[in-house]
C-alpha cells in the first residue's frame, strides 16, 4: 500500500489572515488566486501553492505555539540584496546578516507571525 497523493503545498495557519494576505501579496507581488476573506487565501508560486488559512477557534490551541518552529518558507531570488532592500521598503527588514550557505548566500527574514522565510541567492 502506499500514499497516493495528487498535489502536495505548504499552508500557514492564523488568527489574522488580513495582516498575513496583505504581508504575502506584497512580498510575492501577487494577489491569491483563491480568498476567502479572513478565511482562506492560496498564492500560486513557481512550483508551490502557499495557502493561508484562518483554523476554527476550537483548533487554536493547535497552532499556538507555532511561532520558532523549525519550518521556514525558501524562497531563491535573483538578487539578494535587491531582496533585502524590498523587505526593509514593505517594513520587514531581515534582522541579521547574509551568511554564507553550501548552496549559496542567505539571509532569514520573517513575516508578520514570525515564521521564518530564506532568502538565498545560488552561487
Amino acid at each position: 500500500m502506499t500514499l497516493r497523493y495528487t498535489d502536495a503545498f505548504v499552508v500557514l495557519a492564523t488568527t489574522d489572515c488580513k495582516t498575513l494576505v496583505q504581508f504575502y501579496s506584497c512580498l510575492l507581488a501577487s494577489q491569491p488566486k483563491v480568498y476567502l476573506p479572513d478565511t482562506y487565501a492560496e498564492f500560486q508560486l513557481t512550483g508551490l501553492r502557499l495557502g493561508i488559512f484562518k483554523p476554527e477557534k476550537s483548533n487554536y490551541q493547535e497552532f499556538a505555539n507555532s511561532a520558532k518552529s523549525s519550518t521556514s518558507l525558501c524562497l531563491e531570488v535573483e538578487d539578494l540584496e535587491n531582496a533585502i532592500a524590498y523587505l526593509t521598503e514593505i517594513g520587514y527588514p531581515p534582522p541579521g546578516e547574509i551568511a554564507i550557505a553550501s548552496h549559496g548566500r542567505e539571509i532569514y527574514a520573517y513575516d508578520p507571525l514570525g515564521t521564518r522565510i530564506i532568502l538565498y541567492q545560488s552561487y
